[in-house]
């Protein structure tokens, strides 16, 4: 294990780019919640880490939905701890523009932190990622 994590810290910084796709949203919460988990994880352990949100993961990065949409369970971290504790960890949240297109949100909906994105930029960062999760 040890030589792994020498041969990690050799690379330079494009090459630890770490993706993290996430599709779910209000529809998958405890996905949602597992994506935001293991980027956090990723950024902690020093990768570029992105969270490149599509589809139904776009509504929960809508200022205000988290609070209306989310009914926490007990012992439970909520979106809310989680989407901290990853922008907390330096994590890079982007939201497909075409998603954001197709529900009506603008630039200006999404909550502090999370920048727009073309699906060109998922595609990039996919081809230079050390490695990709999706959920």
């Amino acid at each position: 294990m040890e030589m792994m994590l020498e041969k990690i810290d050799d690379r330079t910084k494009e090459e630890e780019i770490f993706v993290v796709l996430c599709a779910s949203g209000f529809n998958h919460i405890t996905r949602a919640r597992s994506a935001l988990m293991f980027a956090t994880l990723a950024a902690t352990a020093e990768c570029r880490t992105i969270l490149y949100a599509v589809q139904e993961c776009v509504d929960i990065l809508v200022k205000g939905a988290i609070e209306r949409m989310e009914k926490p369970g007990p012992n439970t971290p909520t979106l809310s701890q989680r989407l901290r504790e990853a922008l907390d960890a330096g994590v890079e949240i982007l939201c497909c523009t075409q998603s954001m297109a197709n529900k009506g949100i603008e630039e200006k909906d999404l909550i502090e932190g999370v920048r727009p994105a073309g699906a060109m930029t998922l595609i990039d960062l996919a081809t230079k990622a050390r490695g990709v999760l999706s959920f």
